[in-house]
């Protein structure tokens, strides 16, 4: 017995004597032990619904800052002002309602209270930055912002879809938020987006410079989705386990072949019929679905009346040979991006076989400067309104160099009304008279190939 007592004594003393050495320690290891599991508890419902929850990893081509992210990824993280449905309808979001001046070249707009930005911020027009030219943009009080116009423009609000964004990238009543943004040397690499919504996956974007990177990157397990525009590419994958290709179309870009109409050759519009006469079709809607006209079948504008061009080579033979003796074509420039070059070249086969002689060249991602035809994806604007592109005033935007006073007329009308049975009739009589006239030759909306793991 009095081994025993001694021995626990003995124990006791040395107990003692090390927490009173260790007093503060044993304090703090306490403390950060209290806090820790708190913060466990306080922080498990958002480790297990991020290890529990669907994460796509989605690889991208191109190089991006900040300021210059692609739409699809703005608007999974912001709202605009406004919402145009397929219906050519406006529809408010973060917009409560809007009111224009009689003399139309004032917009007022009021947003909805009570909305915040994705960092707990209240959302007022302070953080609201629009880069208009020729608008002057002024913010009355925290919810009120009005636009003010040198000219009227019924169709100024579907100018405000786009998504409202604070810097770095932070939105308001979008469906995700930035999680993580990773940048190196000024361009971004990776953003991480969390659901603002249940049952929705969390979403890893990452950027390549290159497509053949971000293959390889599907390749070694780093992603788990991509979109790929190369058939021959997708259809390496059609085999792999676990992986699907979905092919859809892509309505936002179509190819084109512009025709330079200060050219002498090229001013005869039964030339440019002639040249799209004697361009096949077959070959190049392997790569997407066929285009007849300027306004894709996706809009509420568009008409479908519009007959597609039938290639028809005698007969482009026949009107060529005889304009060729008129006139002279010389050799005609042919030009296009790299990318697009073995597209370019069946083209210009084609219209090779018509008599015509064609060079063929490639130019940089600037704006090309001269051209006899130029083929060349066009992104398609969502509002039917082409104005910027065919109205013979626009000098920038017109690469054609396109002159028809019917067409500016239509134009006019179409963006100088917003009742939608009057545009669409507008619309309806532009197409066809484009169509007709022919200063661009519209051939496919392309096809996107979206390689994905099950």
């Amino acid at each position: 017995m009095s081994v025993t007592h001694k021995t626990l004594r003995y124990y006791y003393w040395i107990a003692l004597e090390f927490t009173k050495k260790n007093l503060r320690l044993i304090m703090l290891s306490f403390f950060l032990s209290i806090v820790a599991i708190i913060g466990f508890i306080s922080f498990s419902p958002y480790v297990v619904g991020f290890m529990t929850t669907e994460k796509k990893v989605i690889g991208v081509v191109g190089t991006f800052d900040v300021s210059e992210l692609p739409e699809s990824i703005q608007q999974q993280v912001s709202s605009g002002l406004i919402y145009v449905n397929n219906k050519g309808e406006i529809v408010p979001l973060l917009a409560n309602t809007w009111e224009q001046s009689k003399d139309g070249k004032q917009y007022r707009f009021y947003l909805k209270r009570n909305l915040f930005w994705n960092d707990g911020q209240p959302f007022t027009t302070k953080d609201i930055v629009f880069k208009f030219k020729d608008i002057k943009v002024t913010k009355i009080d925290d919810y009120v912002i009005q636009f003010n116009l040198d000219r009227p423009l019924p169709i100024f609000p579907t100018y405000l879809v786009q998504p409202i964004i604070r810097y770095p990238l932070i939105g308001v009543a979008g469906l995700y938020k930035v999680d993580r943004l990773k940048q190196q040397y000024g361009n971004v690499t990776e953003i991480d987006l969390s659901p603002n919504k249940a049952d929705l996956p969390f979403l890893i974007y990452k950027m390549y410079d290159s497509e053949s990177k971000m293959i390889n990157a599907y390749k070694l397990g780093e992603i788990s989705e991509m979109e790929i525009q190369r058939k021959g590419v997708a259809d390496m994958f059609l085999n792999w386990k676990n992986t699907a290709v979905t092919k859809t179309v892509d309505y936002t870009r179509v190819l084109t072949l512009f025709f330079n109409m200060d050219n002498e050759f090229l001013k005869q519009r039964d030339v440019r019929r002639a040249i799209a006469e004697s361009i096949s079709k077959g070959v190049l809607l392997e790569q997407g679905e066929e285009a007849v006209t300027s306004i894709p079948p996706t809009s509420w504008a568009h008409n479908p009346n519009v007959r597609e061009i039938q290639n028809d080579l005698e007969a482009a033979q026949k009107v060529l040979k005889k304009s060729d003796e008129a006139t002279g074509s010389a050799t005609l420039q042919l030009k296009t991006y790299y990318e697009y070059l073995d597209t370019a070249e069946k083209v210009k086969d084609d219209i090779q076989r018509s008599g015509l002689k064609v060079s063929l060249s490639s130019i940089s991602f600037s704006e090309p400067t001269s051209f006899d035809m130029l083929l060349a994806f066009w992104k398609v604007p969502l509002d039917p309104d082409q104005y910027y592109f065919w109205h013979s005033t626009q000098k920038e935007g017109n690469i054609a160099h396109y002159d028809n006073k019917k067409i500016d007329l239509l134009l006019e009308q179409g963006r100088n009304t917003m009742s939608l049975e009057d545009r669409k009739k507008i619309y309806y009589d532009f197409q066809k008279t484009l169509h007709d006239d022919m200063p661009a030759f519209f051939i496919y909306y392309p096809y996107v190939y979206k390689i994905s793991r099950k």
